[in-house]
């Protein structure tokens, strides 16, 4: 068919016969199986041919749509491309941080097994600060208050996770060449929560002693949930979220097992922890004081998460040391003499356990959740189930007397 008639162009309508219809200089009448017609226009660019479509039929008529296609004709003669630029006019414009944010975290979801961390430091670290500033309104002197702010309350390692992420995000600015400098790139780790060191901290059977005793005694404070779940963490020797976020689906109390699923596990394979006696029992205490929560320590104040929050446990156990994050006048210290710990030194303190229990390392190492390395852990696929049930056990015999409720 040679070029269209705007006669021709009723007529085809009418028909409603679906196919490509020609008219002239790479513009054609679309009639789809479904949906509406519309005017596409094809082109070879850089030997490449390339098809888009001008606008819906009744939005544009046979002479207008021509006159749509001369413009665009112009434009690939001077060398530019129509289709990249139609996608960055439909781009949503970048305008303040917290669009920036929104945008760069679409590719950090793609790349990380937990983008939940940067946003949780974004949303309470950085965007009450800064997220309704304009992009070129940033300076590093903002970088450095909400650096310092953070530093200050008694947090290095996530100020020092806040300037990692400022940073990474003003990057992405960079790349999109939204900005000409990343306001946050001159300041060191020194400038933030300074160089963390490697923990060795594992309490002693005594020390634990000392602890669940304090715990006890300032149970209004320090509440059973968090009682119950130091004396879990220490037990199985599990990671912290993966105990106070677990969901009572994957608890399987008849058979003595929790199958921690892949999604919820550091190493990205799934895991079935088994369970000695006393946990059993701590567990079901624990689905009784969850009042019907699918979460076995459903949280116990109105919060955006429906479970324990990631700083619960160790702000309670920090206050018990007289070290409260973010308050000047600080509590009693209620702990005496005991060298303060963290609830990262409670899993510590199991695997020091099982190795003074004689447990082999690869075991005990799995207790942990650990890949096995090298080529062992690429040969060695048995999960040694029945010996981590045998490890456990013994310390759970050593933790429970000590974990009594009075």
């Amino acid at each position: 068919m040679g070029n269209l008639t705007a006669k021709q162009v009723l007529s085809i309508l009418k028909e409603s016969k679906p196919g490509r219809y020609s008219d002239s200089n790479g513009l054609y009448l679309m009639l789809p199986k479904s949906g509406s017609p519309y005017w596409m226009f094809r082109y070879t660019q850089f030997g490449k041919r390339r098809s888009m479509t001008v606008a819906k039929q009744s939005e544009l008529s046979l002479a207008d749509a021509r006159s749509q296609v001369a413009l665009l004709r112009q434009k690939i003669q001077k060398g530019e491309d129509p289709i990249a630029q139609r996608n960055a006019e439909n781009q949503v414009v970048l305008r303040t941080v917290n669009n920036l944010f929104d945008d760069w975290h679409k590719d950090v979801e793609k790349r990380l097994k937990h983008p939940g961390i940067p946003k949780r430091i974004y949303t309470k670290e950085i965007a009450p600060q800064i997220g309704q500033y304009p992009l070129g309104k940033v300076t590093p002197f903002e970088i450095r208050n909400i650096i310092r702010s953070v530093a200050e309350s008694g947090r290095p390692s996530i100020a020092n996770d806040t300037l990692m992420y400022l940073k990474q995000l003003f990057n992405h600015a960079l790349k999109l060449h939204l900005l000409m400098h990343n306001p946050a790139a001159a300041f060191k780790v020194d400038d933030a929560g300074g160089l963390e060191k490697s923990r060795t901290r594992a309490l002693s059977l005594d020390e634990l002693a000392k602890a669940f005793s304090v715990f006890r005694e300032h149970s209004t404070s320090f509440t059973r949930d968090n009682y119950l779940a130091c004396a879990l963490l220490v037990t199985l020797g599990v990671r912290k979220t993966e105990l106070t976020e677990a969901k009572w689906g994957e608890l399987h109390l008849d058979e003595a097992l929790w199958k921690l699923p892949e999604e919820r596990s550091k190493t990205g394979t799934a895991i079935t922890i088994p369970l000695p006696p006393p946990t059993i029992d701590w567990f079901q205490e624990l689905k009784i004081r969850a009042c019907g929560s699918d979460y076995v320590f459903p949280s116990r104040r109105s919060a955006k998460n429906p479970h324990m929050g990631k700083d619960t446990l160790n702000r309670a156990i920090a206050k018990l040391f007289g070290q409260e994050p973010g308050k000047k006048k600080q509590p009693p210290n209620r702990m005496g003499e005991l060298e303060p710990f963290t609830v990262h030194d409670l899993r510590r303190t199991c695997r020091s356990l099982l190795a003074a229990e004689g447990v082999a390392p690869h075991v005990a190492e799995r207790c942990l959740n650990h890949k096995l390395r090298g080529i062992e852990g690429v040969y060695d696929q048995y999960d040694y189930l029945d010996e981590r049930r045998a490890a456990l056990t013994l310390i759970a015999e050593s933790i429970a007397p000590l974990t009594r409720a009075t």
